[in-house]
């Protein structure tokens, strides 16, 4: 398949930060809700919600609100989405040649 190039440019901005890397590499261990990543990074929840965001628009991570039996709040779970980035000549020649 052919990357358009705003996808190149959604990824690219997606893995540019060292904090979202961060966060694929702990999604890839468990599904997480947004207060412990930001507990697990010593940042703040809404720090966190941002890069999850940008991740979430490049298709990395999905997002889950569930309500759990003991808590009466709702949590937004994330997980990390199966994905393989590659960018090739024949990208590059799709959108520019």
């Amino acid at each position: 398949m052919t990357m358009t190039l705003q996808q190149i440019t959604t990824i690219g901005e997606a893995l540019s930060h060292p904090v979202r890397v961060k966060l694929l590499y702990l999604l890839s261990e468990r599904e997480r809700y947004v207060y412990e990543l930001a507990k697990d990074l010593d940042l703040s929840r809404q720090v966190v919600q941002l890069h999850l965001k940008r991740l979430e628009k490049a298709g990395f991570v999905e997002s889950d609100l569930r309500l759990e039996d003991n808590d009466n709040r709702a949590k937004k779970f994330f997980k990390l989405k199966e994905f393989d980035v590659s960018l090739g000549i024949d990208d590059l020649i799709s959108i520019f040649g």
